[in-house]
């Protein structure tokens, strides 16, 4: 095991218990692998899934998964055009368990995530019955500061080069704060804990997971 190996295992152990503290429910996973197992496993087969945008989801292959084993979805990139997209996108509110990753995540607890529309933030809050974020070690900071640091200047740059998003952080490759209407930091979202104890459960990944 390599140096950095060993310190995402520790941290990843660690911020585990800290999310516990938080009433989350909150679970360690070694590898990409596990995580999918661990995700699969808390989810019924009779549940309607959606889920938001993520790097994370794709690459543990989640979506596969449960394509597989037939649940059903709500899946808005099969959409015909705009409009039905955000249809399906406010049908996802109301689904039994949305599936999500986190921008950053504090070693005492807390997640950190920005949205441009808001659809995915406004799951977290509310809506679904569970709520089922997977989140890489590399995405912990040592506190909430350099968690919405981490959000702002390392996620949203890259999420606005993914998008093609003709922001400021798109060119230069950190938050301007900007104003423009297709801003992809219009909603800052600071979870600091799990109002319905339960509700959301956190699947901490020792291995390097999105971006």
């Amino acid at each position: 095991m390599t140096p950095e190996e060993m310190r995402n295992q520790k941290a990843a152990k660690a911020v585990v218990d800290a999310l516990k503290n938080r009433h989350f429910e909150a679970y360690y996973a070694e590898t990409s692998q596990e995580a999918l197992i661990l995700a699969l496993s808390l989810i019924p087969k009779d549940h309607t899934v959606s889920f938001g945008g993520s790097a994370t989801l794709d690459q543990i292959k989640i979506k596969e998964a449960l394509h597989e084993r037939g649940q059903k979805f709500i899946d808005r990139s099969k959409a015909a055009n705009q409009n039905e997209a955000i249809e399906l996108q406010r049908q996802a509110l109301l689904c039994d368990t949305y599936l999500m990753s986190a921008n950053a995540l504090s070693a005492d607890g807390i997640l950190v995530n920005i949205d441009g529309n808001g659809n995915r933030v406004a799951a977290l809050c509310y809506g679904p019955r569970q709520v089922i974020v997977v989140v890489g070690a590399n995405k912990i900071c040592s506190d909430l500061s350099s968690a919405i640091e981490r959000a702002r200047n390392h996620a949203a740059p890259i999420n606005a080069q993914r998008f093609e998003i003709d922001t400021p952080c798109r060119k230069n490759g950190f938050c301007a704060n900007c104003k423009r209407e297709d801003s992809i930091c219009a909603q800052i979202v600071i979870t600091r804990l799990c109002r319905r104890e339960g509700r959301i459960k956190v699947i901490v990944v020792s291995s390097e997971l999105g971006f």
